[in-house]
C-alpha cells in the first residue's frame, strides 16, 4: 500500500473519530438536560474518574499509550460538559486570575461569566445563573481574603472544590508605552502590594482598581497613554496590550486559593478535605476542647484562623480545613463531640483536595 493509500484511510479513519465525537456530544446535550430538568450539578467529579479509568483500562487493552488517550480525552470531557451548559461565575473582568483558575479547574471551554463583586457571583450561583461560582479565599503572601469568607458564612452554597493557582504578575500599558512614559500603575490593591519592589523604582503614582485586568480594560478604553496596568499576561492578549515588564512580582512562591462553589454538595471521594466555620462558647477551655475532639479522631487540621464577627468588638469566628469528608465517619464524630464546646458550627464543604499547584 503506498503513502497516498494509507493518507485516505488516515483521512477515513479522522471522519468516522470526529462522527463519534459528535455522538458522544449529542448524548451530552441530551444529559445537561436531563440533569437540569432534576436541578442535578453539571459536573460530576466522580463519574469523570470513573471515565478516565476506563478509558485507561481500554487503552492499554488496545496496546495503545493510556496517558496519551487519557490526555485526549480530558479535552472531550471538557468539550461535553460546555455543551451540558457547564458555567462558571467570576469576580471582575476577561483575563482576570479568577478566570484563569476557572479553566484550569474544569477545562478551557468552560463558559466563564464576569461579574463585578464577589456577593454577585454569590448571588449568580445561588440563583443558578451559573453553574457554580469561582472565588479567591487566600494568597499565599497577602492571607485570607476577608469579603470571600463573611460571604461563604452567610452563604447556603457549598465548597466543592478548590484550586491554587500561581500568581505571574505583568505591567501592560497601551502600544508604543515605554516604562519612563509611565506616570501611573493601575490595579487591584492586592497586586499593588504584591509588586512595591518593582513599584517603587519607577516613582508612578498608585491608582487602586476594582480588578486586574478590569485596569488594563480601563487604559485601554479611556486610551491612557502615560498609564500601565498590573495584571496577567492573558490579560494583555485579550484586550491587545503591550507587557512592558514581566514576573514583576516581589515573590515567586506567589500563590492564589480559590473555592469553586455550588448548591449541590459533593460525595466522598477518599482524599478529601473539609472547611467549617464555628464560634465558641464563652468558657475556659471551649477552644481546646474542639481541638481535642479532632484530635481524639486523628484527624490533621491543616488551617486554623480567627476573624471577627463584626457584630460585636472583640467576638470571633474561627474557620478551619481538616482532612476527610464531614460525611466519613471519623470526622462525623469529631464534628458531633465538638458541638458540646461551640455556639454554632457550620459546614462550609466537603471537596477534593488541590490537585497540585498551577
Amino acid at each position: 500500500m503506498n503513502l497516498e493509500e494509507l493518507r485516505k484511510k488516515v483521512d477515513l479513519t479522522d471522519a468516522e473519530i470526529v462522527k463519534l465525537i459528535g455522538r458522544r456530544l449529542d448524548l451530552s446535550r441530551e444529559i445537561g438536560a436531563v440533569k437540569t430538568k432534576k436541578g442535578i450539578s453539571i459536573e460530576d467529579k466522580n463519574r469523570e474518574g470513573d471515565v478516565i479509568q476506563r478509558i485507561r483500562e481500554l487503552a492499554l487493552s488496545q496496546k495503545v499509550d493510556p496517558v496519551e488517550v487519557c490526555n485526549i480525552y480530558h479535552h472531550i470531557i471538557a468539550a461535553s460538559k460546555n455543551v451540558q451548559g457547564l458555567t462558571a461565575g467570576f469576580q471582575g473582568e476577561y483575563g482576570a486570575f479568577s478566570e484563569s483558575a476557572a479553566r484550569e479547574f474544569f477545562g478551557p471551554s468552560i463558559q466563564a461569566v464576569p461579574y463585578e463583586t464577589l456577593k454577585d457571583v454569590f448571588n449568580a450561583a445561588a440563583k443558578e445563573e451559573v453553574s457554580y461560582g469561582i472565588i479567591p479565599v487566600e494568597n499565599s503572601l497577602e492571607g485570607s481574603i476577608d469579603t470571600s469568607y463573611e460571604l461563604l458564612l452567610g452563604s447556603n452554597l457549598k465548597v466543592t472544590g478548590e484550586i491554587e493557582l500561581k500568581v505571574s504578575h505583568c505591567l501592560i500599558a497601551n502600544k508604543n508605552a515605554t516604562l519612563s512614559t509611565i506616570k501611573k500603575i493601575y490595579s487591584h490593591p492586592q497586586a499593588l502590594g504584591q509588586c512595591q519592589a518593582f513599584i517603587k523604582h519607577l516613582n508612578c503614582d498608585l491608582v487602586p482598581a476594582y480588578d486586574t485586568a478590569g485596569s488594563v480594560k480601563l487604559i485601554k478604553n479611556k486610551a491612557i497613554k502615560d498609564g500601565a496596568a498590573i495584571a496577567s499576561a492573558r490579560a494583555a492578549e485579550i484586550y491587545d496590550m503591550t507587557i512592558l515588564a514581566s514576573n514583576i512580582q516581589d515573590n515567586p512562591e506567589n500563590f492564589t486559593r480559590f473555592f469553586i462553589l455550588s448548591k449541590y454538595p459533593v460525595k466522598p471521594g477518599g482524599d478529601d478535605k473539609t472547611s467549617a466555620v464555628f464560634a465558641v462558647k464563652h468558657k475556659p477551655g471551649t477552644l481546646s476542647g474542639i481541638l481535642n475532639a479532632f484530635a481524639e479522631e486523628n484527624i490533621n487540621l491543616t488551617k486554623l484562623e480567627s476573624r471577627p464577627t463584626r457584630q460585636k468588638p472583640w467576638e470571633y469566628n474561627f474557620y478551619m480545613d481538616f482532612e476527610g469528608h464531614h460525611m466519613d465517619p471519623g470526622p462525623t464524630a469529631a464534628l458531633k463531640k465538638a458541638e458540646e464546646f461551640a455556639i454554632f458550627i457550620k459546614v462550609l464543604g466537603s471537596y477534593p483536595k488541590a490537585r497540585g499547584r498551577n
